[in-house]
């Protein structure tokens, strides 16, 4: 039988064993609605609280400003629209966020920008990091909100969120960031970073998916997402989904441990380091995303002359789950728009790789991988014309 390895896990991890446990008892024993008054509920109604402390001790905030969404995509449309909606009232209708967001926050600041928002999108450098003062420069009397990614999610690179939180804080600017990939890789404290508003997402992290969460800065006003009911403080209809809430509560937990964040990067940073070392001894490769704070399992690489939708399943075939961008858009077939941000051709951002590591990675999936990439790229490249005229310098 062939090996399996799943190297894909900033598209999704799968659920733990503790985070599932927690979680089963409110699909059978405790399943009662947390609306209701009777112990049933009122016990359901427990564990949401409870949850939702153990999501604010992970971050570094009070309970009461977190409020459990669907996701990072929600939890970003929220944030961002819920203030430039607000303050465009007192005529701040600015924007600013970077080229290489998520396109949970890219979408919904095109969306603005059809209602007559005016969005800045400050690039990048060739390594993936944003400048703070490009930031700093950027912000005029009419910015309402910065929003700028901690870590991006293809190339793996961890932005310098606490100096960004600081100039937002002095220039008196709210500031959001997603950091559906920063949770469990980075220690987090919001009230510390200068951080407003905060999305993350449960199936990053090991709880299911379809749960997330926001935080939002006690006073910063957040409108309505879902009418219909009194859940989450009234701002977002529906009856709670109990079991996924209370997992993400552990999941978080977990994550957020220091000591669990740093063996997790004492384990996976040296498997990373010797995939980028061993796949960049091939010809015509390049490693984007800089090697300084870069996600401890995360590898992004370009191979000239290939296609990166073939190299996905020439690894499928030999059991191996990878990446060529953002799960979000895997169906799509352009380039992808964090690769293109830091400069690459269109036809060297098609044939990049992203393995994505978990803590659970073992030292023989990367011998695996090491020893079946290189395999595929041959292989790929024997049979590609644009290969051959690489080779001939055309």
């Amino acid at each position: 039988m062939k090996k399996f390895v799943y190297a894909d896990n900033a598209a999704t991890t799968k659920v733990s064993e503790k985070v599932l446990s927690s979680m089963l008892p409110f699909y059978t024993e405790g399943f009662g609605n947390a609306s209701s008054i009777y112990a049933l509920g009122r016990s359901a109604q427990a564990s949401i609280e409870k949850a939702r402390e153990q999501v604010a001790n992970g971050i570094g905030c009070e309970a009461k400003e977190v409020y459990f969404t669907s996701g990072g995509s929600e939890s970003d449309n929220w944030a961002v629209k819920s203030v430039a909606k607000n303050l465009a009232k007192r005529g701040k209708n600015h924007i600013i966020t970077t080229v290489f967001e998520h396109h949970a926050i890219l979408h919904t600041c095109q969306a603005l920008e059809k209602e007559g928002f005016e969005v800045t999108y400050i690039p990048i450098d060739d390594k993936g990091y944003v400048n703070p003062c490009d930031i700093e420069n950027a912000i005029t009397d009419k910015t309402a909100l910065v929003t700028v990614m901690f870590a991006n999610n293809e190339i793996g690179t961890i932005q310098p969120i606490a100096e960004i939180g600081r100039i937002c804080r002095e220039k008196k600017v709210l500031f959001h960031t997603d950091a559906v990939q920063a949770i469990g890789n980075v220690a987090i404290n919001v009230k510390e970073m200068g951080i407003d508003m905060l999305s993350l997402s449960g199936h990053k992290i090991h709880a299911p998916k379809g749960i997330g969460a926001l935080y939002v800065r006690k006073g910063i006003i957040l409108n309505n997402l879902i009418h219909g009911g009194g859940q989450e403080k009234g701002k977002r209809a529906g009856t709670e989904n109990v079991p996924s809430i209370v997992g993400l509560g552990i999941a978080v937990e977990e994550a957020c441990n220091i000591d669990n964040i740093n063996a997790k990067a004492s384990k996976l940073t040296p498997m990373r380091d010797r995939i980028i070392s061993e796949l960049l001894k091939l010809p015509k490769t390049r490693l984007n995303g800089g090697t300084e704070n870069r996600l401890c399992g995360n590898v992004n690489i370009s191979f000239e002359g290939v296609e990166g939708e073939s190299l996905l399943l020439f690894l499928d075939n030999m059991g191996i789950c990878a990446s060529s961008g953002s799960a979000c858009t895997s169906g799509d077939l352009d380039p992808s728009h964090v690769l293109l941000a830091l400069g690459l051709k269109h036809e060297v951002a098609h044939g990049s790789l992203r393995i994505s590591l978990a803590d659970d990675a073992s030292e023989e999936d990367v011998d695996y991988i090491i020893e079946c990439v290189p395999k595929a790229i041959s292989t790929l490249r024997a049979m590609s014309p644009l290969w051959e005229r690489i080779v001939k310098g055309e």
